[in-house]
Order: structure tokens, then sequence, then C-alpha cells
């Protein structure tokens, strides 16, 4: 089994600490600042160390973090526990999923649309919150006669259905949080 570096490219940041972290005893001349981002494809947390000209990065902003050149970051600590968050960061964190969700929402529908069994006895939709085997052959069913469009065209053709963006954050959030035993949407 070949284990794949997931790699992100682009970031969204979620707190800026000019001075590092606060409970950290390094004297403060060898402190470097740190970065905490919410990877724009994976949803991974990573702790970054901007350069040394950058003073300022502001949460929502989306900086470069791929291969080559990067204008802000000298280098990728590497992941970041949900835990060792930031308030600020914590804070922060839905507000950029629910922001990466807009932005992708086609990649989200695709998932309702493409989505799998995993077993005999449970299907990939059945691991999204609030979603029974009821939805999912519904789901099933109206996607056979023509592919989910949007969240609206998913809701307007799914009766009851609760609201498809929605279950898709808080899967995301569920995710990251570390409460669920496979991952759809975000890469460990």
């Amino acid at each position: 089994m070949i284990n794949k570096v997931i790699k992100e490219e682009k970031a969204i940041v979620l707190d800026y600490l000019p001075n590092g972290y606060p409970f950290d005893n390094t004297p403060s001349h060898r402190k470097n600042a740190i970065v905490q981002v919410l990877g724009k494809e994976h949803f991974v947390l990573l702790e970054l160390v901007p350069k040394k000209e950058i003073r300022q990065l502001q949460p929502g902003d989306v900086i470069y973090i791929g291969e080559g050149k990067r204008e802000e970051i000298h280098h990728i600590l590497g992941k970041l526990p949900l835990e060792r968050l930031t308030g600020t960061a914590k804070a922060e964190l839905i507000y950029s999923v629910e922001k990466l969700v807009d932005e992708s929402e086609k990649r989200f529908v695709d998932f309702f649309n493409n989505s799998t069994p995993l077993s005999t006895r449970m299907h990939q939709l059945e691991l999204l919150p609030g979603l029974g085997k009821k939805h999912m052959w519904e789901i099933i069913e109206e996607r056979r006669v023509e592919p989910f469009k949007d969240f609206v065209d998913l809701k307007k053709r799914v009766k009851l259905l609760p609201d498809p963006k929605k279950i898709i954050i808080h899967r995301i959030m569920n995710e990251l949080k570390g409460e669920e035993k496979h991952r759809i949407f975000v890469d460990a």
C-alpha cells in the first residue's frame, strides 16, 4: 500500500501570531511568528512560519503554500491538531469551512451524484449527518433520472431533505474534530 502525501496548494489564514505562541517559553528574540491555516482542497489544519518581512496576515486571507516560491510563507511546520488552534482560529474555522463549501459547491454536489456503497449494508450518503436509508434511496433514485445541478436542485428534488450545504459543513467540522471513523472530505 502506497501512502500518498497530501499537499495543499492554497490555504485560508485562521490566525496570525506575530510573536509566536504565548505559552512558548522560548526567549522572545528566538521566537518565530506563527500562522494557523486551513487547506482549501483537503481541509488540513497546518501550522506555518511566515517570512521575516511579513508583518501581518489577516484571518480569511488566502495564501499560497504549495511547492516553489511562496510570497508570504517561509516554511510549513506541520499538521496542527484542532485542540492547538487559538481562540481566534477556532472562531474563524467555521466561517472558512462555509466559504470553501460555497466556493466548491460543484465538488460537494458531485459527492451526492457519485457516492457509492461502502459495504453491502452501508452507503457513503449515510455518513452524512441527518441522512438515513430513506433519504439515501431518494437521492439515488433522483440522480438516476438526472444528476443534481446544485444544492438548490438537490433540496428541491429530495423531499424533506435537511439543508445539504449545512449537512456538508457539519460533516467537515465533525471530521476536523476527529469524531468520524470514515473520512470523506478531510484528509488526515
